[in-house]
């Protein structure tokens, strides 16, 4: 951790500690990061006598990997988040846009903190916690629960264990350090069903999905001189397999499996336009050619929403890859 991000540690806590009421936010369609981060904080709020509220925008769900997170229950609908809080927290949400109907109360907020730890965030809040060297969210707000003096919980170590085997690929991605490694023995000290957990988050999925996910696998498009491979889900395919969007998460952990390729691109029709993900198993930076596309992430992961169709989507991408072969 670097000395300036040591500072902004401080600087968050003093804020949070002396804040009469919390409202914590993370983005819409939120994962094991976003919501372990928010989750953890809102427990330990709560449990050391501290008001708090903790929402995320529409479609309010989380996909099934997440449904068995502490805390889900004790959520706040968007309809009644506070439209004017005191301080506000966003978590793992790298840009206002992400926070579509609640991105209003973070204008509108005394104090706004942001808690990531992606390179291309904005930069936001009134206090923007980033650390890009961090693994996860889950390792920032672990930051800061302890300048805080909040003592860790079962729900809340259950709650950052998520985030942090969520965003490392169960230790897998080049981001896991041997602090990850301590920091994942201090949660598991709290008897967490760690093979449960892990059996939900990554492994189980219905048959429904994997239907969809061997049609997407089927129709995927590999360029060699770009070492490039991309597939892509429609609406229509939603609807034929009776899939929703947020089960189809994972898919793009399937794909990056092709030993051919180095970067690897899932699309989705979406509401709101194609959502990109985008993963890279070598140098390229995926993040700075998501921010190209008005999105960001990480150099091995990172995604965007674009108003493109699928197909002039993916040519557009593949144009933005360098020749490698």
């Amino acid at each position: 951790m670097s000395s300036q991000v040591g500072t902004v540690l401080d600087q968050a806590a003093a804020a949070i500690a002396a804040a009469p009421a919390l409202a914590l936010a993370c983005h819409h369609t939120p994962d094991g990061d976003a919501l372990g981060s928010m989750l953890a904080l809102h427990h330990l709020a709560l449990a050391n006598g501290k008001q708090s509220v903790a929402s995320w925008p529409a479609p309010f769900e989380v996909a099934a990997h997440y449904d068995f997170l502490p805390g889900l229950d004790l959520a706040t609908k968007p309809a009644d988040y506070p439209t004017e809080p005191d301080l506000m927290v966003t978590f793992d949400c790298g840009s206002i846009g992400r926070l579509a109907e609640l991105g209003e109360p973070a204008r509108r907020a005394r104090e706004l903190i942001v808690v990531d730890h992606h390179s291309t965030n904005d930069g936001y809040g009134t206090i923007n916690l980033i650390d890009p060297d961090a693994a996860a969210s889950a390792v920032v707000v672990r930051g800061l629960l302890d300048r805080l003096g909040w003592e860790l919980n079962r729900e809340a170590a259950a709650c950052l264990y998520t985030g942090l085997v969520c965003d490392t690929g169960r230790f897998q991605y080049h981001v896991t350090t041997p602090a990850v490694f301590d920091l994942a023995k201090e949660l598991a000290s709290f008897d967490l069903p760690i093979a449960a957990m892990n059996r939900q988050l990554f492994e189980e999925h219905r048959l429904a999905y994997l239907k969809l996910a061997g049609a997407a696998l089927q129709r995927a498009e590999y360029d060699g001189d770009r070492r490039f491979v991309a597939t892509w889900v429609t609406a229509a395919d939603l609807t034929e397999f009776g899939v929703g969007l947020e089960e189809t998460e994972g898919l793009i952990d399937l794909l990056r499996r092709t030993t051919e390729a180095d970067v690897s691109c899932v699309l989705k029709e979406t509401p709101d336009g194609t959502k990109a993900s985008l993963r890279a198993v070598t140098d390229y930076d995926v993040g700075r050619l998501a921010i190209g596309f008005g999105g960001g992430g990480h150099k091995a992961a990172a995604g965007f929403v674009s108003p493109m169709g699928v197909r002039e989507l993916l040519d557009a991408i593949r144009d933005a890859l360098p020749v490698v072969a």
